[in-house]
């Protein structure tokens, strides 16, 4: 197995976020599930939507490199402008600030994706022979509505791991410090196995690791599923997150 990462956090379960929000009127949707930012009522509390609240504890692995990439399509590699090869894929980020009582867009926050080729390979990584590409690598800052999108490609796979795209966030804790979370998002084995099959990803065939036998997956990756829906000639998924900025044990860089 690649010594890609180890389990980066605790998620926390649908009645603990409860208590946090501590609303009466707060709900929180499985992962994957259609999301929306917060929304206000004029009848009530705050309404948040979240998929999960996911508190990190270890390194994000060693392919993460700090390139500084601001760009929303982070298919090509910028020396040469080639795209690489693969189904497109939108990802739609909500980021959200979580405390007692309320929920709300979190502003400003940078929004780190970074991934696998097709083939399985990283870009910018000396060991893969991949030294100075940058193709699927990049960085968005939320809107004021604390979203971010970016245009990718459905990932391939490598030995030992299941089908998944990296995440970090980086913002400002309650303390002024920097806070950082990082994470990985997951497929279904269904959606996973199909687009497997198709080009290019089929000239390397069936993935050797699927979700129930990747050891990151099964501490809490079922929480992490996006649910990529049909797109132009693509997919497009929707992801939301919470984030307690009052954790200073949290928000530690990995």
């Amino acid at each position: 197995m690649h010594d890609d990462d180890e389990p980066v956090g605790r998620i926390i379960g649908r009645r603990e976020a409860l208590i946090l929000l501590g609303a009466a009127g707060a709900t929180l949707t499985v992962a994957g599930s259609p999301v929306a930012g917060a929304t206000t009522s004029t009848d009530g509390p705050e309404v948040c939507a979240l998929d999960c609240v996911v508190k990190p504890e270890q390194m994000e692995g060693p392919y993460f490199v700090d390139r500084r990439l601001n760009r929303s399509d982070i298919r090509t590699d910028p020396a040469t402008g080639q795209p690489s090869a693969g189904t497109a894929l939108t990802l739609n980020f909500t980021v959200q600030s979580v405390r007692p009582g309320q929920c709300t867009p979190l502003p400003n926050a940078m929004v780190d994706v970074w991934q696998c080729d097709a083939f399985g390979l990283y870009s910018d990584i000396p060991s893969q022979g991949s030294s100075g590409r940058r193709f699927l690598r990049g960085y968005q800052n939320t809107n004021a509505e604390g979203k971010a999108q970016f245009i990718t490609i459905l990932p391939g796979w490598y030995t030992g791991r299941t089908l998944h795209i990296h995440i970090k966030i980086r913002t400002t804790g309650t303390n002024g410090r920097p806070y950082e979370f990082t994470s990985q998002l997951y497929f279904t084995p269904q959606f996973g196995a199909a687009y497997l099959r198709t080009q290019p990803y089929a000239r390397k065939g069936p993935a050797d690791t699927t979700n129930n036998r990747d050891s990151i997956y099964l501490r809490g990756g079922a929480q992490m599923l996006l649910n990529p829906v049909a797109s132009g000639a693509g997919y497009s998924a929707d992801f939301a997150i919470g984030l307690d900025l009052s954790n200073t044990q949290v928000g530690q860089p990995d």
